[in-house]
């Protein structure tokens, strides 16, 4: 026997019950059709508290079928674009939005300053010697030529660049004020971002860090994506480009991707990054599971068991493996035929065989 239960004939509340359908949530009319039923089977994972999922092929039924034409479902779908994207975003996106950001002002800094020093450098090349990445902006930025510059660091120099006209000068301190806006919206972005990632992520954060926390989860997509990766993935999110051309052309796999900038992985030997990168993921999916779901603060106990992880993997591996022997290759023909002639298939003169020619 089927039953079933129609959609409401109103849009409006049609489209909040498909706006539930998307949301992953179950329905009331669901849990009536399958209140007292043993053994049921459904058509959806999102159905699976009610019954065991299994593959459903339902392009049979058509809403015309029964009685919602093409302009009802017009004015539904439109009601349900407009309400899904009104809804209240979780904070992790916005975090995916700012590290991606970041990203963009770290590559735009990275060549502004590059110019800066090629450009300036003609002028005052020694300035790179006395001055660092913002430090070395900021002080053509308030002087731009070089004696304030010399003044302002104490030092006694005689440079052996070129001299600037004033209007060169101008150039490019307005390039060097501009690359210090820029340093100073990336302290400002990487502030919001550990503040966020703190409140967002905080069993994560015990294990990582707030940078690389982020990290992961722009990489990712979200929170909750990354909660639903397995661990292998996980490791190696970051390293997609030596994975393919693993694939690709047969080379070593990679065995870590963007985590490798957690210390203890960093700075562990080669024969060991392998382990502590999977203990690293595994334990990394579990604060992300925790998290994702608003589960209770476990990330000292994850930090300390993965330190002891660590720790036992260094007990166990102290020492590099050994390599296998590579067995020895013949030099010619003959070692590699004993007993036979000079060349492969030889065969000996009938008369060294005792035979007449």
């Amino acid at each position: 026997m089927t039953d079933k239960r129609l959609m409401p004939s109103d849009p409006e509340a049609c489209a909040r019950k498909l706006a539930q359908v998307q949301r992953g949530e179950l329905l009331p009319e669901e849990r009536e059709l399958a209140a007292g039923r043993e053994r049921l089977s459904v058509g959806e994972r999102r159905q699976s508290e009610l019954g065991r999922p299994e593959m459903y092929d339902s392009s049979f039924i058509k809403a015309a079928d029964y009685g919602f034409d093409d302009a009802f479902m017009h004015e539904a779908m439109l009601r349900l674009g407009r309400m899904r994207t009104s809804e209240p975003l979780p904070r992790d996106r916005n975090l995916v939005q700012a590290i991606r950001d970041l990203d963009d002002l770290i590559e735009v800094s990275n060549l502004m300053s590059e110019r800066l020093h090629e450009w300036y450098g003609m002028h005052f090349p020694e300035l790179a010697d006395y001055a660092k990445d913002d430090r070395y902006a900021l002080l053509i930025a308030r002087h731009g030529d070089r004696t304030g510059i010399v003044e302002e660091l104490g030092i006694d120099l005689e440079s052996m660049g070129a001299d600037f006209d004033p209007e060169d000068v101008r150039a490019v301190q307005n390039l060097a004020d501009s690359l210090v806006r820029i340093y100073g919206d990336r302290k400002v972005l990487e502030e919001y971002i550990t503040s966020l990632v703190s409140a967002i992520c905080p069993n994560m954060c015990a294990v990582l860090g707030g940078p690389l926390t982020a990290r992961l989860i722009s990489l990712a997509g979200g929170l909750e994506r990354l909660a639903s990766l397995p661990s292998s993935t996980v490791q190696l999110l970051g390293a997609e480009k030596a994975m393919f051309r693993h694939l690709r052309s047969g080379k070593a796999p990679p065995k870590h991707g963007v985590i490798y900038q957690y210390p203890e992985l960093r700075k562990a030997p080669y024969w060991q990054r392998g382990n502590i990168a999977r203990a690293l993921a595994g334990k990394v999916l579990i604060a992300a599971k925790v998290d994702a779901y608003r589960g209770e603060f476990c990330g000292s106990r994850l930090d300390a068991e993965l330190k002891a992880r660590i720790a036992d993997i260094r007990k166990r591996y102290p020492s590099p493996p050994k390599k296998p022997a590579k067995p020895k290759q013949a030099r010619n023909h003959r070692d590699r035929f004993p007993g036979r002639g000079k060349r492969p298939g030889h065969r000996p003169r009938r008369e060294n065989m005792g035979l007449p020619p």
